[in-house]
């Protein structure tokens, strides 16, 4: 490689290290895959100052949250929530934003994978009050059973 790729190289295995936290070594992978991903969108796409780092990851949120990916979603939002790009609130805000956009059926999925991201960050920070979820958790559902319930005239 030039002294140009071997720089476009190292650029993009730090900025994968400070966008996700990780990096790869192209070196190690087969194919070229390796290559486009460190070399040309690490080393040149996200290394370009027009756009900061919290612009490109809610494109990215929007991109995949209309693609329904939840498992790449997860990826974006806790990195977004562990680099401080983004804090719950404004994570639920881009959800309630970008349901109007991907459509409710999809927005069932963001939505989920938000709170679950958001919860497993407020649970890996200190001790204090966090936020509820309000998701419903199987210990706060009651059997038809069950005296508390009224049942309806």
């Amino acid at each position: 490689m030039s002294a140009d790729a071997d720089e476009r190289r190292a650029a993009g295995m730090a900025k994968m290290q400070e966008v996700y936290g990780f990096a790869m070594d192209p070196a190690t992978t087969p194919g070229r895959y390796g290559e486009m991903l460190v070399d040309h969108l690490f080393g040149s796409v996200w290394t370009d100052d027009t756009l900061d780092l919290r612009d490109r990851r809610l494109l990215i949120i929007g991109a995949i949250a209309a693609q329904d990916k939840p498992d790449v979603l997860e990826l974006q939002l806790d990195n977004a929530l562990r680099r401080g790009e983004l804090t719950p609130e404004q994570v639920r805000e881009v959800v309630v934003h970008l349901t109007h956009y991907v459509g409710w059926p999809i927005s069932t999925s963001l939505y989920s994978t938000a709170e679950k991201v958001i919860a497993r960050h407020q649970a890996s920070r200190p001790s204090g009050p966090r936020e509820p979820s309000g998701l419903v958790e199987p210990s706060d559902l009651v059997e038809p059973s069950d005296p508390k319930v009224r049942k309806r005239p």
